[in-house]
C-alpha cells in the first residue's frame, strides 16, 4: 500500500482537486442584490424550485445571505415560483 505522502507527491492528486469556485457577486462587486433581477435569481434555484447551497454556487457567506432574502422577496412578489409545479417552462 501507498504512503499518503507518496500520493500526494503524484500528478494524480492534483489533477483530481477541483478549483474553488469564485462568488459571481464579488467578482461584479455589487453591493447588493435586487429582487427584481428575475434573470440572474433565476440561477441560483434548483429544478425544484429550491435555493442552491453555497457549496454548489460558489458565492460567499455575505452574498449567500443577500441572495437569500432577494429570492425570497421575489417569491413573495411572485415574480418566482415557490413550488415546481409554478415554473414556466
Amino acid at each position: 500500500m501507498a504512503s499518503p505522502r507518496s500520493r500526494r507527491e503524484s500528478a494524480d492528486y492534483y489533477r483530481d482537486r477541483r478549483r474553488r469556485k469564485v462568488c459571481n457577486f464579488c467578482v461584479d462587486k455589487a453591493e447588493s442584490i435586487d429582487y427584481k433581477e428575475v434573470n440572474r435569481l433565476r440561477r441560483y434555484l434548483s429544478e425544484r424550485a429550491k435555493i442552491e447551497p453555497r457549496r454548489k454556487t460558489g458565492t460567499c457567506a455575505r452574498h449567500q445571505r443577500m441572495l437569500t432574502t432577494a429570492l425570497k422577496r421575489a417569491r413573495h412578489v411572485s415574480l418566482l415560483p415557490y413550488a415546481p409545479q409554478h415554473l414556466r417552462p
